[in-house]
């Protein structure tokens, strides 16, 4: 199985500074998947994101011909299956006809529109100190296991939203309460109050995660999506 996400390490604190996360090149990682969580029972939003017909990461569709991921999810051949807590089967799915990308965002156009309860996008940025969900298929434990077949869901507290993405755009970092994502929930949502306010990015795998911001990207999404 291939998972896509730009991992990270915490590298020593700097000149007294906080520790911050040193990215990899995110194109020689896979996805995140969260570790500990609880599994979901619906989520019509939902988007497990397929390269040459190989599970890649985690998305969310924000509009009937558009999918939100992550940029370094983008490779191949690149589908989706929509509307199903199961990424092997159920919901529909659809190839990908077209691709948009900004920092570590990506946008992907549908080959025929999809009908359902699309993700709401925020335009603020979740309170630093706030608790927010983290969504995925990614795998369940830091190593020798595979990715979650049933979407799962984790708690985080906000750090900060001035942190950087795998590409140099602007990011929310959190740390786990309930758990943490790993390889495989690349691409996936982090939502607050209801509307979604990042895109997994990078992570450690343990207690950190800097998913890329909704609302610094806002204007570039609605511009592609029209959300």
């Amino acid at each position: 199985m291939r998972t896509r996400i730009a991992v990270v390490s915490l590298a020593a604190a700097l000149t007294g500074a906080l520790a911050v996360p040193a990215v990899a090149n995110a194109a020689d990682d896979g996805p995140q998947h969260i570790i500990g969580g609880s599994t979901v029972s619906s989520a019509p939003w939902a988007a497990a994101v397929f390269s040459d017909g190989e599970f890649m990461c985690s998305g969310t569709i924000i509009a009937a011909e558009y999918v939100l991921t992550a940029k370094h999810c983008i490779e191949g051949e690149m589908s989706v299956r929509v509307g199903s807590t199961n990424r092997t089967s159920g919901g529909v799915t659809r190839s990908v006809t077209a691709t948009s990308t900004r920092y570590d965002l990506a946008i992907m156009r549908l080959s025929s529109p999809i009908t359902t309860s699309y993700a709401k996008l925020s335009s603020s940025y979740p309170p630093v100190g706030s608790t927010n969900s983290v969504y995925g298929w990614g795998r369940t434990c830091y190593e020798g296991c595979d990715g979650s077949v049933t979407l799962k869901t984790a708690t985080v507290r906000v750090t900060t939203t001035n942190q950087t993405d795998a590409y140099g755009g602007r990011a929310i970092g959190s740390t786990g309460i309930s758990g943490a994502a790993w390889r495989g929930d690349s691409g996936g949502p982090q939502f607050y109050n209801g509307a979604q306010v990042g895109v997994a990015s990078t992570a450690d795998g343990v207690s950190r995660q800097y998913y890329g911001s909704v609302a610094y990207n806002r204007p570039w999404i609605r511009s592609i999506a029209g959300v």
